[in-house]
């Protein structure tokens, strides 16, 4: 190509080829009518027109949301607002609130996982701001949620209980530390009830080692739940089966000592005199090692 054809780097179009063109964008101008119900969205692109995208101040955004999320309880549309405004406003103030709203419609909603995704999102880009403690107490609540009965796998119980005690640690004199503590507990508790079902069925199979070994766990690890005063009256009705006595009287006088009108040491107590013994603690055990550890 000669250089009379080229300008500051621009093809140079001769009066011919100029003329070729005006003819074929005519014709195609023309042609438009005639290419029936899709003949708007053509004309569109053909003036390179798009109005698909409209920017909108971001607080009219958010607050579509909290309208469509409280007054309407939407919580996927409001959730699609919160993440317009991100998308639209991703450094503004308005970004960070609705990245926490998100969240927490998530949360309402019943979409634990967008909701961890979330808030986790805003623990990581805002370690700093205020509402940090709330978003990662939205993050436990949402594994708390989801804790299955005790007859299933308990993983996801743990994972709560690690997100909880994220909250305790890092935001020890919050609001929400207190609220965590307590799911702590009911986590703790689902967890000593999945021993005692396992350890019962034990039980019924006549496999009392393996009983044993369940409800140990519970007196040791989950004492402080509801479940250790049956564990210590399953502990005295195992060791009567196998034989070991001395066991069996520490266990039902540890019960008798710690929780002495429950119901479990009036059937503990019962059972160890059926065998013509008494309950009586021996302090070289590992059940009063245990609890007078702990100091119950």
């Amino acid at each position: 190509m000669s250089a009379q054809r080229m300008t500051r780097g621009y093809l140079l179009v001769s009066p011919i080829g100029t003329r070729r063109l005006l003819q074929a964008a005519t014709l195609f101008v023309l042609a438009l009518p005639l290419a029936g119900c899709g003949t708007g969205a053509l004309w569109d692109k053909f003036l390179n027109k798009d109005d698909t995208f409209v920017e909108e101040p971001a607080d009219k955004i958010y607050n579509e949301g909290l309208y469509l999320m409280n007054e309407k309880k939407d919580m996927k549309a409001a959730n699609k607002k919160f993440e317009e405004v991100d998308r639209q406003h991703p450094y503004s103030d308005w970004a960070r609130k609705s990245l926490l709203m998100s969240a927490y419609a998530s949360y309402q909603g019943g979409d634990y996982d967008s909701c961890i995704g979330a808030a986790t999102r805003y623990v990581t880009l805002h370690p700093g701001s205020p509402d940090a403690a709330y978003a990662q107490y939205l993050i436990a609540a949402s594994h708390y949620d989801q804790i299955p009965d005790i007859n299933r796998d308990q993983g996801r119980t743990e994972k709560a209980i690690a997100a909880l005690e994220e909250v305790v640690r890092k935001y020890p004199t919050s609001e929400y530390a207190t609220s965590a503590k307590a799911k702590i507990e009911g986590a703790r508790d689902q967890l000593a009830g999945k021993e005692m079902a396992v350890g019962r069925y034990y039980m019924q199979k006549r496999d009392y080692t393996a009983a044993i070994n369940r409800y140990k766990a519970v007196v040791t690890q989950y004492q402080t739940t509801r479940h250790v005063e049956e564990a210590l009256y399953r502990l005295t009705e195992a060791y009567m089966s196998i034989g070991i006595v001395g066991e069996a009287q520490t266990a039902a006088a540890v019960l008798g000592h710690n929780f002495p009108d429950s119901r479990w040491y009036k059937d503990a107590y019962n059972l160890v005199k059926s065998g013509g013994l008494e309950p009586s603690e021996n302090q070289g055990s590992w059940i009063s090692r245990t609890f007078n550890k702990i100091g119950l």
